[in-house]
């Protein structure tokens, strides 16, 4: 029996990696016989550079930049030579043969995950160690820059990343405001500074259509998860639109750039990066399953596991575990899917692994073995 094992991760309990490997060793158990093929999966947020690196041959650099709160963090940053790609990504991020991708992750610099709960505010949080990352990438001769912008703590519209990348945001003594997160937007009076010409072109793994403003906008949607309080998404949205016009002007931008799919996406860091670097978006998962050679993997597999912390209907919207459960059920394989919890009704297929009834704190804490004993149980 061939298994492939595509497990996302269980957030705040197991990587996709550990994820992968508890459920190989838990199998390795029962069934001696059975060989597993390995596909720890990325949604673009944590994992998302050690994935890729590691899946193309490729170097990991970590680098001192500042995280989310400022502070130094490590953060990695992965060099992939282009002819370990394969020709479906080659298709996306146009590459000779001798050239070098980066693949930045920006959970790594400015996560949510990197924050404990008190200190989660999009007011006070900042893009400053992404564009740190994005410059050292540029400052190795990279190519090109993949960015990931999966789990970000933001709402800044990546100014953090613009000003270590050579813009300012002067008050109106003169002074540079760094980082210009959005408590301190009421006093930039100008800007100034542009990119570096050595910056490669920017290509965003990006599976958010959210717009940057409105009810579906990176304010009102993706906000309160990183801790901006009801009462103030009104004003944070204000001054979210007031910024990005400022900025549309500054870049020559048409204003009709704010309303395109995609630049909701965390934090608005992708509408700042297409507004000053003509970054472009990239469909994240499609990426990711080329990159992995998910088709073909699946295709070679007898059964297939994969899982995530919580499968629900977004998990069937065209991303990670859903869609490798439909494509496996698709080419008539034996599928699973085992979450932590499940927004779906459950079946014969789809499983949670958490007892009913039990803490969050309790579940989160037993993840791996919570995973060992249901994978044992059904298979």
């Amino acid at each position: 029996m061939r298994v492939l094992l595509a497990f996302d991760k269980f957030k705040d309990a197991l990587t996709a990696r550990e994820a992968c490997e508890v459920a190989a060793r838990t199998l390795a158990a029962k069934h001696a016989d059975w060989h597993c093929d390995l596909c720890p999966l990325t949604d673009g947020g944590e994992g998302f550079g050690d994935i890729l690196t590691h899946a193309a041959g490729g170097q990991r650099i970590v680098l001192k930049v500042s995280g989310p709160r400022n502070g130094s963090i490590e953060a990695p940053l992965g060099l992939v030579k282009a002819d370990r790609l394969p020709a479906t990504v080659r298709a996306s991020i146009p590459l000779a043969d001798a050239d070098t991708l980066a693949v930045v992750e920006m959970a790594g610099a400015s996560g949510l995950a990197l924050l404990p709960p008190g200190q989660r505010d999009p007011w006070h949080t900042t893009t400053f160690g992404t564009g740190q990352l994005i410059r050292a990438a540029a400052e190795r001769q990279s190519s090109a820059i993949l960015l990931g912008i999966g789990g970000s703590a933001t709402n800044d519209l990546g100014l953090g990343a613009l000003a270590a990348l050579g813009f300012e945001f002067r008050t109106t003594t003169g002074g540079i405001i760094s980082p210009p997160v959005p408590a301190t937007w009421e006093q930039i009076a100008r800007i100034e500074g542009k990119l570096s010409p050595s910056l490669p072109p920017v290509f965003i793994a990006c599976d958010v259509s959210n717009p940057l403003l409105g009810p579906q906008g990176a304010t009102a949607i993706y906000g309160p998860q990183k801790g901006l309080r009801a009462g103030d998404l009104p004003r944070l949205e204000a001054a979210v639109a007031s910024m990005a016009r400022r900025l549309c002007e500054y870049c020559s931008q048409p204003p009709e750039l704010i309303t395109t799919p995609g630049t909701g996406a965390a934090g608005g860091i992708s509408f700042g990066l297409m507004a000053a670097a003509q970054a472009r978006l990239l469909p994240g998962f499609d990426l990711v399953s080329g990159w992995l050679d998910l088709s073909q993997r699946i295709a070679a597999a007898d059964l297939v596991i994969t899982g995530e912390g919580r499968f629900d209907q977004s998990s069937l919207s065209g991303k990670g575990p859903g869609s490798i459960y439909a494509e496996a059920r698709r080419m008539g394989k034996q599928a699973h899917v085992f979450a932590g919890s499940l927004g779906v009704p459950a079946a014969d297929s789809l499983h949670a692994i958490t007892p009913p009834g039990m803490p969050l704190s309790d579940a989160l804490r037993r993840t791996a073995e919570l995973l060992a004993a249901a994978l044992s149980q059904q298979l």
